[in-house]
């Protein structure tokens, strides 16, 4: 019983990451096929890190958009460009690492800081955040890709922790 339990649970992971990963390129591809110069579909990647996720540093000659979802909303959306690994791989998981960073935003929010149960904020968000990476290859899209990608991900997902709005 135990084996059709985790076979189920498999199914509806792998259910889910196609649907966030189908919904994902519909918005990219829709809104960079309007505005006239899609965004090649082989130029980019999209993973979905789920809880408890690890980190991957960045692959070089790569950009990407990142995003964290704890339940069901967005708490930080993100870019970077190929040469900013530590912002990618690191400083979201340090409230000490850069002036603006997930941990820290986490931190400062008094509704949050209830629900923090680890003694680490970083590991409170590798275990109860989902991560999803956008990974952009820099010399096959269109110049400004990765900021529109950035803006339209904000526009769609509203992220808690971004603007003064928290």
């Amino acid at each position: 019983m135990e084996s059709v339990f985790l076979s189920w649970g498999w199914l509806l992971f792998i259910i889910f990451t196609i649907m966030v990963i189908k919904e994902l390129r519909s918005i990219i591809q829709t809104v960079s096929k309007e505005l006239g110069t899609i965004i090649p579909s082989e130029s980019y990647e999209v993973i979905l890190r789920e809880k408890p996720h690890n980190p991957c540093s960045l692959p070089s000659g790569k950009m990407a958009v990142y995003m964290f979802r704890y339940n069901d909303q967005f708490l930080k959306i993100g870019k970077v460009g190929p040469k900013n690994n530590a912002r990618f791989q690191n400083q979201h998981y340090n409230p000490n690492s850069a002036q603006s960073n997930l941990a820290k935003s986490i931190i400062n929010d008094a509704n949050m800081i209830s629900v923090i149960r680890e003694t680490s904020i970083g590991k409170w968000i590798k275990n109860n955040c989902d991560r999803i990476d956008i990974i952009i290859d820099e010399k096959s899209v269109p110049e400004f890709t990765l900021e529109l990608i950035d803006a339209i991900l904000h526009y769609k997902y509203k992220p808690k922790y971004e603007g003064n709005r928290y």
